[in-house]
């Protein structure tokens, strides 16, 4: 039996954008608003039961998704942008993780500012971001760009009381983690690291659950973390070290 919404700050009874909300930290992303008693409007790639089907990559379709949501639901006050890809085509990755970044963010900080909110945004980044890594240099590139972004409309949008934050994960138990695996061994591998491709291991030894994310993008949101803002917090058991 599930309980009543906890109360947050800042999230409760809020209406919330979450984009990438069928993926495994999207859906937990989605799960844990719900319960912190948000109102949440969905987006992902394809349609589904109370899901919004928009493509990032186009300008147009986030304005005019943007538009369709607050006509349904009002004016969007919390934004969580999770949608994005893992791969090794350059221009995917750019279209979707950067692009989609720029569009979102773009489409959401003028209506923000138009209609007077005072609005938080978190973008999905990851902690590939910072760090070379070998065999995801297209990935790696495309969540820097997005980023930079982000953090830099942050402080575009500061002195409107909008704040824009990042998470950038590590290794987290979702099916874009576990598609890359072959065997058992490669759990050990990514709690061990790996160094011949110059990649460290998770000193908390413990891979990520999606609600580990989750919990922390709720709290950026709220008004704990009200002074918060153009930051970039890991989440990835010690993996990059502070870099």
């Amino acid at each position: 039996m599930t309980g009543p919404p906890l109360t947050v700050p800042g999230v409760t009874g809020r209406h919330v954008l979450v984009t990438g909300a069928v993926g495994g930290i999207g859906s937990a992303v989605v799960d844990a608003l719900a319960a912190a008693g948000a109102r949440v409007s969905a987006w992902d790639q394809a349609e589904g039961d109370d899901v919004r089907a928009v493509d990032v990559r186009g300008l147009d379709a986030v304005r005019d998704a943007w538009r369709a949501t607050e006509s349904a639901a009002g004016a969007v006050e919390l934004l969580v942008h999770a949608a994005g890809v893992m791969s090794g085509d350059w221009d995917l990755c750019m279209a979707v993780n950067a692009g989609g970044v720029r569009n979102v963010l773009d489409v959401a900080t003028e209506a923000m500012i138009g209609g007077g909110v005072a609005g938080s945004i978190v973008v999905l980044s990851s902690n590939a971001a910072p760090i070379p890594r070998t065999a995801m240099a297209e990935y790696a590139a495309s969540k820097a760009a997005a980023t930079s972004y982000a953090r830099s409309v942050g402080l575009a949008v500061a002195g409107h009381g909008i704040r824009v934050n990042v998470v950038s994960p590590g290794s987290t138990m979702t099916p874009m983690l576990t598609g890359m695996w072959t065997s058992d061994a490669d759990r050990q591998r990514v709690l061990a690291g790996t160094p011949e491709q110059f990649r460290l291991g998770i000193p908390l030894g413990r891979i990520a659950e999606p609600a580990d994310i989750a919990s922390t993008i709720v709290f950026l949101l709220s008004d704990a973390a009200r002074h918060i803002t153009i930051h970039d917090l890991r989440v990835d058991g010690g993996a990059t070290l502070d870099m």
